[in-house]
């Protein structure tokens, strides 16, 4: 082997091994880098996670919004806060049918099984003629799968005043309140909702209790002197 070659080779091998440590250090670098990186990712993870967690539960002063359905952990649906044209139609075990003669806002109530069974709802406007329609109020409660056993409600309007407690079943049996021409009355129906007795004060102020057959005509009432 001539020297030349031997100083050739050795040359060679120096650059060799200086290309092997630079390779050595740029992979411990590289494994370092890796290191560091995926211990602030987890750091960032973990730290959302527990802010999320932490801000699961917050105070607002005031929202704005067009409606908000409270629901159960497996999706339930158990209330509707509802501006009048978000209102839903009614909901029975989850199916809703087509919104039907609900001009107002309101709140909607729904069972345990996601059918509606009562709420509050409430409006009023005057119309193109400046008339006052669905003016009033009405709050409700539901017998299972069935129309409703107690409503509170007042209506004035161009088509209704009344105002009142009534209780059903499946016919309204009692109601107390005010009726469209100013009477303070309580009325109890029989089962198939014919008034039965009726005690009043007129809008003049006479009072009277009145006993009703099934027909409807007054077999006794006592009067005032």
């Amino acid at each position: 082997m001539l020297l030349g070659d031997v100083t050739l080779d050795c040359t060679l091998n120096l650059k060799n091994t200086s290309r092997l440590e630079s390779e050595v250090r740029m992979q411990t670098l590289g494994q370092r880098f890796l290191v560091m990186y995926s211990a602030v990712l987890t750091t960032i993870v973990a730290v959302f996670v527990l802010t999320g967690a932490a801000s699961r539960v917050r105070s607002f002063d005031e929202i704005q919004v067009h409606r908000i359905n409270v629901v159960e952990a497996d999706g339930t649906l158990r209330m509707v806060i509802s501006n009048r044209d978000r209102l839903p139609g009614v909901i029975v075990k989850g199916k809703e049918s087509p919104p039907n003669d609900r001009p107002q806002a309101g709140l909607i109530f729904y069972n345990d099984e996601g059918s509606e069974n009562g709420g509050l709802i409430f409006g009023g406007h005057r119309n193109e003629k400046g008339e006052v329609v669905d003016s009033g109020g009405s709050l409700s409660f539901d017998k299972y799968g069935d129309n409703q056993i107690v409503q509170l409600a007042g209506v004035d309007d161009k088509t209704d005043r009344f105002a009142g407690l009534a209780v059903s079943d499946q016919s309204r049996r009692i109601w107390v309140g005010r009726t469209g021409d100013g009477t303070a009355a309580v009325e109890l129906m029989d089962t198939h909702g014919k008034k039965r007795i009726v005690m009043q004060v007129s809008n003049d102020g006479v009072p009277s209790l009145a006993f009703l057959d099934d027909q409807g005509r007054v077999v006794r009432e006592l009067l005032s002197k």
